[in-house]
C-alpha cells in the first residue's frame, strides 16, 4: 500500500508514485481579496468563536496560494463563492466566471442562492460554468424554496455539479440536515450533487443519499482529519461503507482556509484506502483525480452515466435527525464584505 504524503513536500512524489497525472480538487476557496480578509479576520478569533484556535494554514497573497497548488501536484480546482444574502449571488457568479477563465487550472464557477431572478445562473451554465457552490448553512436559505426550483432543474439537465453544504456541521441551522435536502433530491433525482463535507457529521445519512441516488457523492474535506475528529468523528465502519461506492468520492479540502497542511487531508484518505481491502490505489486514483475530473467535465475524463432506474429509486424519507453534535456558534458580522468586494 503506498505510504501517505507526511507533509506538502512529499506530496509530488505521492502523486506520481499513485500513477495519476495530478490532483483535482473541488472544493477550494478564493474569493475577492476584501472579502477573504474579512474571512480571515473571522478565523483570528476562532478561540473566542470557535472554543479553539483556527490558524489559516494557507494565509498568502493570491499569487503564493496559486504557486502552492502548483508545487503540490493540483492541476485542476474549483474555486467555490457562496451568497449568505440576497443580491450577492450575480456578483459572486460573475467574480468566479472570470477567475476560473484567467487563472491556470481553475474552473469557471457560480453561486447558488434563491434570489428573484436565476438569469445570472443561467447566464453562467450557458457560458461554460463547471461547478456550483451551494452553503445552506452560511446562507440560512431552505434549499426546498420554490424560488431554486428552477435553478436546480437547469443544473440537473445540464449535469453541472453542485457541491451543497447541508449538514449539521458546524452548527445547525433553520434549513440544515440531510433529511431536508433529501426532498430536493426526491423533486429533482437526476441532480449531480457533491455533499460538501462528507455530511458531516450525519455521515450515515450522506451514505444513504449516495446509495439511493447515483449522482450524489461525497467530498473528503476535512473529513476524517484529526481537527475535525474532535467534534465529528467517522464511524468504526466508514472504510467499509465507502468501499460499496468508492467511484462517489470526491477529493476537497478547503484551501486555503484550513488550519493544517494539505498533506494532512491526503493522510486521512490513504487511511481509509489502507482499512478495507477493497479500496487501495484504485481507490486513491479516483478521489484524488478519476472522478473530481469527471464532475468538472476536464478534458480526457469520461462523462457522467446516464443515471438508471431514476423511477425506482428507494425513498430516502424519514432520515433520523441526529442528535445536536458539539457545534460552533454562528458566524458574525464580519463575514458580511464590503459591497464593492461583491
Amino acid at each position: 500500500m503506498l505510504e501517505p504524503p507526511g507533509a506538502d513536500a512529499d506530496v509530488p512524489a505521492w502523486v506520481a508514485a499513485l500513477g495519476v497525472p495530478g490532483i483535482v480538487d473541488v472544493h477550494t476557496h478564493f474569493m475577492p481579496e476584501r472579502l477573504l480578509e474579512r474571512v480571515w479576520a473571522y478565523f483570528d478569533r476562532a478561540a473566542e468563536h470557535y472554543g479553539v484556535p483556527w490558524p489559516v494554514h494557507y494565509r498568502l497573497p493570491e499569487d503564493e496560494r496559486l504557486a502552492v497548488l502548483r508545487g503540490l501536484g493540483v492541476t485542476a480546482f474549483a474555486p467555490l463563492l457562496y451568497a449568505h444574502r440576497p443580491g450577492m449571488a450575480p456578483a459572486l457568479t460573475q467574480w468566479g466566471m472570470e477567475f476560473g477563465r484567467r487563472t491556470p487550472g481553475a474552473v469557471p464557477t457560480a453561486s447558488l442562492y434563491p434570489e428573484e431572478s436565476d438569469a445570472y445562473l443561467r447566464d453562467a451554465v450557458a457560458g461554460g460554468a463547471r461547478c456550483v457552490k451551494a452553503h445552506v448553512q452560511v446562507g440560512e436559505y431552505d434549499p426546498r424554496d420554490r424560488r431554486l426550483d428552477a435553478s436546480w432543474g437547469l443544473l440537473a439537465e445540464a449535469g453541472v455539479p453542485v457541491v451543497v453544504h447541508c449538514g449539521h456541521g458546524p452548527l445547525r441551522g433553520a434549513y440544515t440536515g440531510l433529511g431536508v435536502f433529501a426532498e430536493v433530491l426526491r423533486r429533482h433525482p437526476a441532480l449531480t450533487v457533491v455533499l460538501a463535507h462528507a455530511g458531516m457529521p450525519e455521515y450515515d445519512a450522506a451514505l444513504r443519499l449516495v446509495a439511493a441516488y447515483p449522482r450524489v457523492h461525497l467530498d473528503t474535506t476535512m473529513v476524517g482529519v484529526p481537527f475535525a475528529s474532535a467534534f465529528a468523528p467517522l464511524p468504526a465502519d466508514w472504510a467499509a461503507r465507502l468501499a460499496e461506492a468508492p467511484d462517489r468520492v470526491v477529493l476537497g479540502t478547503d484551501f486555503p482556509n484550513i488550519p493544517y497542511d494539505y498533506a494532512t487531508q491526503l493522510a486521512a484518505i490513504c487511511g481509509w484506502a489502507a482499512a478495507d481491502d477493497r479500496l487501495g490505489a484504485p481507490f486513491l486514483r479516483a478521489v484524488v483525480h478519476d472522478t473530481p475530473a469527471r464532475l468538472l467535465g476536464l478534458p480526457g475524463a469520461p462523462g457522467l452515466p446516464d443515471p438508471p432506474g431514476l423511477p425506482g429509486l428507494p425513498d430516502p424519507s424519514g432520515l433520523p435527525d441526529p442528535p445536536a453534535p458539539p457545534r460552533l456558534p454562528a458566524p458574525p458580522a464580519p463575514w458580511d464584505p464590503p459591497r464593492s468586494a461583491t
